[in-house]
């Protein structure tokens, strides 16, 4: 197995079952953080469900190795292609081919992973070691984390911040999604568009779906 992962072809395997694992979690917090919008207790019991819950506690560790994994195959790939890449005198224009994403997913990857260390500073950080008020619903105490989002989320240049964010990983999932079947060996001619497709309209949602609800906040603050 070791010997197959340190293969080029074992590390795209690697990089591409990864990152469907990680396509797979963003649905999940999406769905999380779409109960924002349905209200403060609403968002508070889903909250506290995602924070308690056994199964979603032992799929955390599996989430930040998957992403680590993601992030230095998808590196080491990128710099040894460069290094490797041999010096022609005549030179392909690759732009006439290929899409944007597609010619920038390091520089795309590398402004998600900004993004999600001011995601995770402001939002996890707090909720696990900062000081947070807690709400009684029923006979079951929960942290505001309703106030804590919606409270980052009426703050103009955060909001720009975080929908860029939605932006970047938009594009960056729409030519991951097909290139991730491509390396699996799934991305043929009956599926091919299909999956380009489904890509396609996966990664509007999810863009849409993330930048939707910080501006449906500051709006709302600006307007109330």
């Amino acid at each position: 197995m070791s010997s197959f992962i340190n293969t080029s072809i074992g590390k795209k395997f690697l990089i591409s079952i990864t990152g469907l694992f990680l396509i797979s979690f963003l649905a999940v917090h999406l769905t999380g953080n779409l109960f924002l919008l349905a209200g403060q207790e609403s968002f508070n019991l889903v909250a506290h469900f995602m924070a308690t819950d056994r199964v979603i506690s032992f799929m955390e560790p599996l989430l930040a190795v998957g992403f680590l994994l993601h992030i230095v195959f998808t590196a080491y790939l990128t710099i040894t292609n460069q290094f490797k890449r041999p010096q022609k005198f005549a030179k392909v224009d690759h732009r006439q081919t290929s899409s944007w994403p597609s010619q920038n997913m390091f520089v795309l990857g590398g402004l998600i992973f900004i993004f999600l260390v001011l995601h995770l500073s402001n939002f996890w950080y707090q909720m696990q070691f900062g000081e947070m008020d807690y709400i009684l619903y029923g006979d079951i105490w929960v942290q505001d984390a309703y106030s804590l989002v919606t409270g980052k989320f009426i703050i103009w240049w955060y909001v720009l911040i975080y929908v860029a964010g939605a932006v970047f990983l938009g594009l960056h999932l729409l030519h991951g999604f097909k290139s991730a079947f491509f390396s699996l060996g799934l991305y043929n001619k009956v599926w091919g568009g299909r999956l380009m497709l489904i890509g396609a309209i996966y990664s509007i949602i999810i863009t849409v779906g993330f930048s939707l609800i910080p501006v449906y906040f500051l709006i709302g603050h600006l307007t109330g």
